[in-house]
């Protein structure tokens, strides 16, 4: 397709854009400085903006905050919620109440330009920030849930969990784990029971499950951790994980079934950071063209949106730059960056720098704008369907 049928394709798809992801916004400078009416025009600033999935401190919305600007100004994509802050080993970090998690989400979804990502890591069982103690119910791992061979259970509390998120405002739910679990010791993923099993057909049998109650409610699901954290013997949480002896290819089975169904709708896919010399001897997968492009667009066919795992892990911060992290991960295929701001430390201007090392990036022909348009280009078609 030549550029300027591109062109011309761009400004029917986009009024379908503002009319179907558009949120109200609140008349003052962040509506105005990335107002709707300019979107047909979009900037490359801020589609770059709507690549980032920032994390922030708050449980509710004050107009001089960071995540005000971040989000009316600066016109991030998304938002990623915790009820834990890592960096001060304390809480409360966003979450405190049903109450006040409606009224935060509302608040921000009032001031987006485009209609926002509020992402959150629900999986139940250990992985869960919607705590009994914040008047949430309990719930059981995705191991406790599968062992239910009928499904019941998994439906059961895939539904409950996909009314709370709706209920609440949340739209993006990064769930169901499809690790296989081929490491019951696995630190991450087997010893935490975030593995529905280690056979591939029960684990797509109940991630369809689960897909499918959250569509039914109108939230995105995402499929973790591409291309297969469940046989590792580390924690990309804490430094660099080689699973270059212990992954097989059976790993990508889930994502080879459910990319093909679809489950009923768009699918996210989280990557992982761990190392596999067998599919790219020089870069963990969030950072490999190998193997996001190569494995997972080419040969799989995935055509949604690929976010990467937390890039203030570890695995990818004790090794690389700020910048060759960016770098890297646009180039390889990442089309959502997720900054948890929840790691070793907590940066309130994570997002503009962000923006900013990825627009001089481009400026200094290391990132292509087609790289950028494309990554935009699905983020919009993901956030039509909600």
């Amino acid at each position: 397709m030549n550029r300027a049928i591109s062109a011309f394709a761009a400004i029917l798809l986009l009024p379908l854009v503002l009319s179907a992801c558009a949120a109200p916004v609140r008349q003052g400078k962040g509506a105005q400085a990335a107002g709707r009416g300019s979107l047909p025009d979009m900037p490359l600033r801020q589609k770059i903006a709507q690549m980032l999935l920032v994390g922030f401190r708050g449980t509710e919305l004050a107009p001089d905050s960071h995540i005000y600007g971040d989000i009316s100004e600066l016109g991030v994509g998304g938002v990623l919620l915790f009820d834990y802050d890592m960096p001060s080993r304390s809480r409360p970090r966003n979450i405190v109440s049903k109450e006040q998690l409606t009224r935060l989400c509302g608040d921000l979804q009032n001031i987006a330009p485009v209609k926002l990502f509020i992402a959150i890591d629900q999986e139940g069982g250990r992985v869960n920030r919607l705590r009994e103690e914040y008047g949430f119910p309990p719930t059981l791992s995705a191991e406790a849930v599968a062992a239910d061979s009928s499904g019941k259970r998994t439906k059961a509390q895939a539904e409950e969990t996909a009314r709370i998120l709706s209920e609440a405002g949340i739209n993006l739910n990064f769930a169901p784990c499809v690790d296989l679990n081929i490491n019951p010791a696995n630190p991450v993923i087997g010893a935490y029971g975030r593995s529905f099993s280690a056979d591939p057909e029960t684990v797509v049998r109940h991630a369809e499950i689960w897909i499918t109650a959250h569509r039914r409610y109108g939230i995105l699901s995402c499929i973790k951790h591409f291309p297969g954290h469940g046989s590792s013997s580390g924690d990309t949480h804490l430094g660099s994980v080689d699973v270059t002896e212990t992954w097989r290819e059976t790993e990508l089975i889930p994502y080879r079934r459910i990319i093909r169904s679809r489950s009923g709708g768009e699918t996210l896919i989280m990557t992982s950071h761990v190392f596999n010399a067998a599919l790219d001897p020089l870069n963990p997968a969030t950072l490999s063209p190998p193997v996001l492009t190569g494995i997972l667009r080419d040969r799989l066919g995935y055509r949604g949106i690929i976010v990467s795992d937390d890039l203030d892990m570890a695995a990818i911060k004790a090794v690389y730059t700020f910048e060759e992290t960016l770098e890297k991960a646009v180039n390889a295929g990442v089309d959502l960056l997720c900054l948890s701001n929840n790691g070793g430390s907590y940066d309130p201007h994570l997002a503009r720098r962000a923006a900013d090392t990825i627009y001089r990036l481009v400026e200094e022909n290391k990132i292509s704008p087609e790289r950028i348009e494309a990554s935009w280009q699905r983020i919009m078609a993901a956030k039509r369907e909600l």
